[in-house]
């Protein structure tokens, strides 16, 4: 399966191709000598300066790819270009990145200066330079102070900074990052990704960043790969490959959607006609090509996407889909209150309904038993293979 692009703004310019993967192909042999693809037919473009993120659960070629790119991996058929130069057979030393592990891969028993110039050191920078350039990294950091103490000494969010000092040292033309922060705790963890973008664009190199964290992705990320098995199935910015997700997998994969199960009644332009298992006829965007007429599909909408009022049935909010149904169960979630809604019809599925908390004391605008009538946009929902 080719990735399905999607439109939107980019971060960078793509014409200036930082990394290009063309076709690439990884195979391993499983316990009983049998080929397993760990990447299977992968192609990217990532633009200078741009902030490109591979996003996907574990297992799905994600690590494998960067590790490609890096020169760790060979691949086994495809190639790899940085900067329209082809890298085959270059060691990774002689490659124009560096890699920044979630082990962080500091050494002990050197101090925080030694551990940033010693790549400098490798390369026979002369010692006054590497010293300059390595206080420089450590200022571009936050940790101007933290030359002489050791890592034992520092805590996790400053040991990802000296990892981070030590590779822009070197000043690679592609930084990457293999899951990061990984090993942080949630909120130094959101920190972090807000000092990470911010440095990104301080320093304008370009990153290509590993993460199965759907939401570390849509923030931090100009452009984004979703990956499964090995396959790039869709590559866009944020907010494209949220609001208009190209198949199943992507839409279950970043954020919360409800499924609406059918059939594919119909065609019209960019839109579809869709039975739903509860016998309601909706319409919703034709988002997937594997979406045919006469054939199951799902309608794909996400929780906030969907309003609610009391009734039982008809029109409501303007939406274009109106279908009645009773709440079943509701939850308060801090900024949100999400409700379950069970819609009438034989076989009919419940949805999950976001409605975001802005009264100033907590109170639910509907309880369990409630009927009401849940409606969205067609724009707002995908119909999907």
């Amino acid at each position: 399966m080719k990735p399905v692009p999607s439109d939107g703004r980019l971060g960078a310019n793509v014409s200036t191709a930082a990394v290009e993967v063309r076709n690439l192909v990884k195979e391993f042999e499983d316990g009983a000598g049998r080929p397993v693809r760990a990447v299977d037919d992968v192609s990217l473009t990532i633009g200078e300066g741009e902030f490109f993120a591979m996003l996907g659960p574990s297992g799905c070629g994600k690590t494998t790819t960067l590790r490609l790119i890096a020169g760790f991996e060979d691949p086994t058929g495809g190639e790899v270009l940085l900067r329209g130069r082809p890298v085959h057979g270059v060691p990774p030393f002689h490659r124009p990145v560096n890699t920044v592990f979630q082990d962080y891969a500091l050494f002990p028993h050197m101090t925080v200066l030694q551990n940033v110039t010693f790549g400098l050191r490798m390369a026979r920078v002369a010692p006054a330079e590497a010293r300059r350039r390595a206080l420089e990294a450590l200022e571009m950091v936050h940790l101007p102070d933290a030359g002489d103490r050791r890592p034992g000494q520092l805590s996790g969010g400053m040991k990802q900074r000296v990892a981070l000092a030590r590779a822009l040292v070197n000043r690679p033309a592609v930084l990457l990052l293999d899951e990061p922060l990984g090993a942080l705790d949630l909120k130094l963890r959101k920190a972090m990704q807000d000092e990470l973008k911010q440095l990104q664009q301080r320093v304008g190199i370009t990153f290509v960043y590993v993460t199965h964290d759907q939401e570390e992705a849509l923030t931090m990320a100009d452009r984004i790969a979703v990956m499964s098995a090995g396959r790039a199935l869709q590559i866009g910015t944020p907010d494209a490959v949220y609001e208009r997700p190209s198949s199943r997998f992507v839409a279950d994969f970043i954020g919360e959607t409800n499924f609406l199960e059918g059939t594919l009644e119909a065609r019209h332009g960019d839109r579809g006609v869709v039975r739903l298992a509860g016998g309601a006829t909706v319409e919703a965007a034709l988002r997937d090509p594997g979406a045919l007429v006469g054939h199951p599909v799902a309608v794909a909408v996400r929780p906030e996407k969907i309003g609610l009022a009391v009734g039982d049935g008809g029109s409501a909010g303007g939406g274009t889909v109106a279908l009645a149904g009773e709440v079943v169960d509701v939850q308060y979630i801090g900024t949100d209150t999400r409700y379950r809604v069970q819609l009438r019809g034989a076989g009919a599925a419940p949805v999950v309904v976001r409605v975001q908390n802005r009264q100033a004391g907590y109170d639910a605008m509907w309880t369990r038993g409630t009927e009401v009538v849940a409606s969205w946009s067609g724009d707002h929902a995908s119909v999907l293979a």
